[in-house]
């Protein structure tokens, strides 16, 4: 597909005129110049982090080569590149969706609703991390190029590819809010939902955190960690070049185990936990926890210039609090060793508000294509950012942190 603005596929442009095509393997774009704009993306959305490694190249790509993405995997890829005389002022990472599963933003009521109207919802389109709650850029602008012109390009491309592909509706999730509002601008509508965060306040040990809780939070923490453990169990970081094949052989059974009662089909291959070890190694952590001498559970992390965000996790003996040791107290651990300013542990979880972590708005934007599915989808997104908002604010007053009066 090549298009020029709105003007549809197949148009010829002008000289200095924005054009848009589609990308359908992320190998054939060149990793440096994707990277580029990935970073310069980060720094126009005024995030704190400096490299958010989901959206790096070596991670999507080894999404597309292992198969877990393309196929009849239901995430068909089609990136969009926005040029200018041949040059690229950016770049939004784009999937052809047959389902609405590994997305984390839930929209099967919008679908069933359509559906039941006699429209069809399938296919459509998601700008998105595949598999991944994690926020960050969406719209991959090039170092010098106008945000707000760049952002018009790529959205025009992506409701270009919409009726081409004869989707619904265009979907782009887990953006930065600056970026949710620019496609506001553009008249898509904004969804918000919330995570929960663990925040660095300065901290050289995890026991300075502790001193920040209220005194009965404190000791059930320090309970359940030594609980955790109890049965003679040890924890072991891995990380860069001492992963092996074997640490990711021992995951990826936990992995199995978990996601195939949670999910039915988890959404990753054996395959790609070798790629991205073998292409960002010093970007994965694994916490990895051993019972007499053999691996019981782990996590896996990705680490990131100023946070780390944990993602799967999974194990074959069930011991008590051994969960909340693995993903968030040793990413807490982790974070206050390496100077970290957050940690993200994935999406929804009310439980991880009691070990320290905050409630965080998330952002999406949905372009929609239906007049009728639109007014209905927009009447309640109003309603639900409202109950969003209040939960967020409940929820912090009730965070386990002392009180000025403690």
């Amino acid at each position: 597909m090549e298009t020029t603005g709105e003007a549809g596929c197949g148009a010829t442009p002008a000289a200095g005129a924005l054009q848009v095509r589609v990308v359908q393997r992320l190998s054939e774009i060149p990793a440096a110049e994707w990277d580029r704009c990935a970073l310069s993306a980060e720094s126009l959305t005024g995030a704190a982090e400096s490299h958010n490694p989901f959206v790096s190249h070596a991670f999507l790509s080894s999404l597309e080569d292992a198969g877990c993405v393309g196929g009849r995997s239901g995430w068909l890829p089609l990136h969009v590149a926005a040029e200018r005389d041949g040059k690229v002022i950016g770049y939004a990472p784009c999937y052809l969706k047959s389902h609405s599963q590994g997305e984390y933003v839930f929209d099967h009521g919008w679908a069933d609703a359509f559906e039941r109207a006699g429209g069809r919802y399938y296919p459509k389109l998601q700008v998105s991390v595949p598999f991944t709650p994690v926020t960050g850029p969406r719209f991959l602008i090039a170092p010098g190029e106008d945000p707000e012109e760049a952002t018009a390009a790529l959205a025009a491309g992506l409701r270009a590819l919409r009726r081409e592909t004869k989707a619904s509706s265009v979907h782009v999730t887990f953006l930065p809010e600056v970026e949710a509002e620019r496609a506001g601008d553009l008249g898509f509508l904004r969804r918000v939902d919330q995570q929960f965060h663990w925040d660095n306040a300065g901290y050289a040990t995890f026991d300075d955190f502790l001193g920040a809780l209220a005194s009965r939070k404190r000791k059930a923490i320090k309970r359940e960690r030594r609980d955790a453990l109890a049965a003679g169990l040890t924890i072991e970081w891995v990380t860069g070049s001492d992963l092996t094949e074997a640490h990711w052989d021992a995951f990826y059974r936990f992995y199995m185990d978990t996601g195939s009662r949670k999910w039915g089909r988890p959404y990753l291959n054996r395959r790609f936990f070798s790629l991205i070890g073998e292409r960002m190694p010093e970007r994965i952590l694994l916490v990895m926890a051993r019972r007499e001498g053999q691996y019981v559970a782990g996590a896996i992390n990705l680490i990131g210039d100023r946070a780390l965000y944990g993602r799967n996790w999974g194990c074959i003996e069930d011991h008590p609090f051994l969960h909340f040791e693995v993903c968030y107290y040793q990413a807490i651990d982790f974070a206050i060793s390496r100077g970290l300013a957050r940690v993200e542990a994935g999406a929804q979880g009310e439980h991880k508000l009691a070990r320290g972590y905050r409630p965080v708005i998330t952002h999406s934007a949905h372009d929609i294509a239906d007049p009728s599915l639109r007014a209905a989808i927009a009447d309640y997104l109003a309603r639900e950012a409202r109950h969003v908002e209040m939960a967020a604010e409940a929820l912090d007053a009730a965070t386990p942190f002392r009180k000025a009066e403690d």
